[in-house]
């Protein structure tokens, strides 16, 4: 048995996974209707990202429930103790990943997430867990909250926020990703730059694409 999948956490999380279904399906059918050159604009932008996801406030804009697993899976399998999160939301993937530490002995998971609401939402779920004391949620804009006192080395870095400050965020973590250390990228194909960028064996990472929307890579250098 492991944290994930005992009480409290596994039947927090169905009920989190069933909410979250309920409202994607609305929210899908809003975003596909929308030109498809706005949709990129919107999901690629560094400059409107707060007033797009402001929009977006009652929305989990949850990871997959496989996705989810495999956070989980991975962070235990590279013995993950200290792991930076870019995206709270409502907390699923933080969770996931709390459980990992939970059943790795223990660590710190710090996490961003700019809405205020959603973070009132998040450290409910979190404590509902029974994982708060793993997690750090830093309130504000990552490109502030993610600049300053993180760990000296990071084992796990996952990117589920706005799709255009990938790269920016991947540099401001980067310095202190350890050789071996697994960045998850949620939809990152939304942003180019940031797939060129970790394909790249020059830039020091090994990357491909996993399952149908995560982009997984290692830091080699």
């Amino acid at each position: 048995m492991t944290t994930l999948s005992a009480a409290p956490l596994a039947p927090l999380l169905d009920r989190l996974f069933a909410q979250a279904d309920q409202s994607s399906a609305a929210l899908m059918s809003t975003f596909a209707q929308m030109p498809e050159q706005e949709r990129a604009r919107l999901m690629a932008s560094r400059t409107d990202y707060l007033e797009f996801y402001s929009t977006m406030k009652d929305e989990a804009l949850a990871v997959s429930r496989e996705t989810g697993t495999l956070l989980y899976m991975l962070a235990r399998t590279c013995r993950a103790r200290t792991i930076v999160e870019f995206g709270t939301s409502f907390g699923i993937s933080t969770l996931h990943l709390a459980a990992a530490l939970r059943d790795n002995g223990g660590g710190r998971l710090i996490t961003s997430e700019f809405e205020p609401s959603k973070i009132v939402r998040a450290r409910e779920n979190i404590a509902a867990g029974g994982l708060a004391d793993l997690v750090e949620i830093r309130e504000g804009d990552a490109l502030q909250t993610l600049a300053q006192g993180l760990p000296e080395q990071i084992d796990l870095l996952l990117l589920d926020g706005a799709k255009g400050l990938y790269p920016a965020i991947l540099s401001l973590v980067e310095g202190r990703l350890r050789p071996g250390a697994l960045i998850l990228a949620d939809n990152a194909d939304w942003c180019p730059e940031y797939l060129e960028r970790v394909r790249s064996p020059q830039q020091g990472y090994l990357s491909v694409p996993f399952a149908s929307d995560v982009e997984l890579s290692m830091r080699i250098g």
